[in-house]
Parts: C-alpha cells; structure tokens; sequence
C-alpha cells in the first residue's frame, strides 16, 4: 500500500487519558484504541497536541508509541508525533526513538520561536535529511505563532522528498488553493481544521487529522469517506450534523472539550496535564446538550 493510500481519509490525532493523578491511564487508553479502530477510521496519530505532547516527555511519548503500537497490531496505519521548537533535539528523537510499526511522522512547525520563512524551511531540510520514516508536516499558526508561508510549503514539498504531506491548518482558502494548484502530484494536502474538511477535499485535499473523531469517529469517517468519492450532497448533512459540536469542543480549549465529551461517554477521565484544565461548568451544560442533540439527530 502506497503513502497516499494509507493516508487518504481520516485519521484521529488521538487523546492520551489520564488518571486523576495525572499518570498514563493504560486500561482507558486501550478500550479507547479499540473503539477508534472498530469505528473504521483509516489512521492513528499518537502523541500529537491533542494526545498532550506539550507535557510528556521523550520517554513517555515512546511508552505511547509502543503501546499504540501493540494494541493496535497492525489493524490501522500509525503516524508517530516527534516535533520540537528545537532542532537539534528533533534530531535527536529521530536517531533515538524506536519507531518500528509505524508508517509516517507528524511534525509540528517550530513554535514561540518564530524563526522567519527561510528559518522553517532549513528546521524541516533538516527533519528531512535524517528522517528514520516518512513526514507529514503539520502548519498550526494558531497553536506556533507563525504560519508555514504557502512559498515555503511548496519549496518543502518540492526539496524535501521524505516530505510527501502537510497537514494544513491554517484556515486559510487562499493557502489551501494555491498549494493544491503547485504542489508536487504525489504531495497530499491533509486538512487539520475538522470544520472546514468538506470544503478542503473539495479543493482536493485527501481528507482529515481530526480532532473531533476522538469521539464521533464513525459519522466523520463516513463523511470523509462521502467526500472523497464526490457524494457531498450526501455528506453535507454529516458536516453540519458536527459543525456546533466542532465549535464547542475548541471553545474553552483543546483537549479539554473532547476529553470531556469522552468522560462523559465514559471512556476516560476528564483529566488533563497543567496548565491545561478542565472546561467551566457553563460549558459543560453547552456540551451536554449538544451531545443530546446529535444522540437523538
């Protein structure tokens, strides 16, 4: 199977649970790792911003790839999150980390930094240039500071040939455009951004990273999978089904509103790592009833 089959559709850039104290929640993360894979989703990303990155360390991230790994077994493609706002320590994670089992890397550009442009471009030559697998850059402008201009994509995507996908999630049509209208034929444009994935596949990106899936990964799956083959008429109700549920999980947040909505479907606790803390109560009440509506829907 090629890199863009394993990656058209939709994967989940999973939650890491938590027990009260803070610690893996090993028996959570397992129950939670069935339910993504029986839901039919495509892939898994383990140890992105939604699983916490930010608050693990290195040896906790390789505890999470290799129980991702095992109770996985082979039944999903995997994509492993290494990424860093320093590159000589992204580096050396890629010399450092067992990586066997997986298909791809998720790499976040460097964040609170802000290098300019030509700065990015050299922090992912050099991913590239070491790369023990296969990189899915990752443009989150809202989470580093600083967007991946669409020049500096497309000199990636065009230089670095162990970059063969950027998970875009800039928001910005201008940007998906002109990167679908450049880029190299064998380069996919992923959607980062679970509300607006409809109309990204239909500018031609090959479907989602989501959030969202977490907990709603069947009707998403299937959204994707509509949208792909041309059907968005009959995906368009999935879309809009979601779009207040996408809103509210991001509000006060991420992953503290989809870690609630898992608490509350009685996958995990509603625990996350400091500084990131529970959503108020008020917001709670929104997204239980929110959760009723789409029951019923």
């Amino acid at each position: 199977m090629s890199l863009q089959q394993k990656f058209t559709g939709t994967g989940i850039a999973i939650v890491t649970p938590f027990h009260e104290d803070r610690s893996i929640d090993w028996a959570s993360f397992e129950k939670l790792i069935h339910f993504w894979i029986e839901n039919k989703i495509e892939y898994l990303v383990a140890v992105g911003t939604t699983g916490e990155s930010a608050t693990q360390t290195r040896e906790e991230e390789q505890q999470v790839f290799d129980f991702v790994k095992q109770v996985s077994s082979g039944r999903v493609p995997l994509v492993a999150g290494v990424g860093g706002n320093d590159t000589r320590e992204v580096l050396e994670a890629f010399g450092n980390m067992k990586l066997d089992g997986y298909d791809a890397i998720l790499s976040v550009s460097p964040y609170y930094n802000k290098p300019r442009q030509e700065g990015i471009y050299q922090h992912y030559k050099a991913l590239n240039d070491a790369a023990p697998l296969p990189i899915i850059m990752y443009n989150v402008p809202g989470r580093t500071g600083m967007s991946v201009s669409v020049e500096t994509t497309l000199r990636i995507a065009h230089d670095c040939k162990n970059i063969f996908a950027t998970k875009e999630a800039s928001g910005s049509f201008e940007q998906v455009n002109q990167i679908m209208k450049n880029k190299p034929a064998d380069f996919m444009l992923i959607s980062g951004d679970d509300a607006i994935t409809l109309p990204m596949i239909a500018c031609g990106a090959k479907g989602l990273i989501s959030v969202v899936a977490n907990a709603y990964p069947k009707d998403y799956a299937d959204m994707v999978r509509l949208c792909l083959a041309g059907k968005f008429e009959e995906a368009l109700p999935l879309h809009l089904k979601y779009l207040d549920m996408v809103d509210a999980m991001f509000k006060e947040g991420s992953p503290s509103g989809v870690k609630y909505v898992l608490h509350k479907m009685g996958y995990c606790n509603n625990t996350m790592r400091l500084p990131v803390v529970p959503i108020s109560s008020t917001h709670e009440a929104h997204l239980d009833q929110l959760m009723a509506s789409i029951a019923v829907s």
